[in-house]
């Protein structure tokens, strides 16, 4: 066998939170699959939260505990990050860049799973949120303004998929051999392509919305998918079924390291607390 050839570390030695972050990765890629599932075999375009509501019946509830809880533990191991640079490092301008987007996405998913527990819980989950929130913006002061540089940041994450796409560093984190690393390299840029034309959507119609002043121009998944032509969203649909297969493989052979032990970050805090 190769040097490069490196077969995935036994998980056995892991802690709770590392194989509960396995959870959340195979979570986010399932929820990926069922948003795909929806268009490619119903012709039904959902965003996450309306997936999610859609399987919350029945069975489906069992599917959505999953979900849940897998996307608690996923979007605390990316706060953890953000706060701790256990996967993003700590002092380089790549870091902090990292550590701002895994912030980002810690609060997202951490913000879903509330919305799956809340569905658990039969609650009703307000429609077309984004265009509350950014009705919400269009009435302060630079309401425009203010949607446009969001727009601005869903451009630049669009962008970012799309490099992914070309240098493939998603593979660089997986533990397994140059064989498997060859197909999941298809599977990523597959995937990353998708995700890349959704942020691109999202940009451009979050910016009509602050250029016409119209909050209903905004829109979540949903509107993005609808965006595209039928054929042109049966492909994305597919891409975005691919990205998350890479989450189930990302849920097994990508290296997670151990947090930080809670009397070490105690400490920490004391100190900069003292300070």
């Amino acid at each position: 066998m190769k040097p490069s050839e490196v077969l995935p570390d036994d998980l056995s030695g892991e802690s709770r939170f590392q194989l509960l972050t396995r959870l959340g990765f195979a979570a986010r890629g399932l929820l990926y699959i069922l948003i795909a599932a929806l268009v490619l075999l119903v012709g039904r375009t959902e965003d996450l939260t309306g997936a999610m509501e859609y399987i919350g019946h029945g069975v489906g509830k069992l599917l959505l505990i999953v979900l849940a809880a897998g996307m608690a533990v996923y979007g605390l191991w990316r706060l953890c990050d953000a706060v701790f640079g256990i996967e993003s490092g700590r002092h380089h301008w790549r870091a902090w860049r990292s550590r701002i987007a895994s912030a980002t996405s810690g609060l997202i998913y951490s913000y879903l799973s509330w919305k799956a527990v809340k569905l658990l819980f039969s609650a009703r989950i307000e429609p077309n949120e984004a265009q509350q929130h950014a009705s919400e913006a269009l009435k302060q002061p630079n309401g425009g303004v203010l949607l446009l540089i969001a727009a601005a940041v869903l451009l630049g994450t669009g962008i970012a998929q799309l490099v992914k796409v070309a240098n493939c560093r998603f593979l660089e984190p997986l533990d397994c051999t140059d064989y498997q690393k060859a197909w999941v390299r298809w599977l990523g840029r597959a995937g990353y392509g998708a995700r890349g034309m959704v942020f691109l959507a999202l940009s451009y119609l979050l910016a009509k919305a602050a250029v016409q002043h119209n909050a209903a121009e905004v829109g979540g998944l949903e509107q993005a998918l609808n965006f595209f032509s039928p054929q042109v969203r049966g492909w994305v649909a597919a891409g975005l079924a691919l990205f998350g297969v890479l989450g189930l493989v990302e849920a097994r052979y990508r290296r997670i390291r151990r947090p930080p032990p809670v009397d070490e970050v105690a400490k920490k805090v004391a100190d900069r607390v003292r300070a």
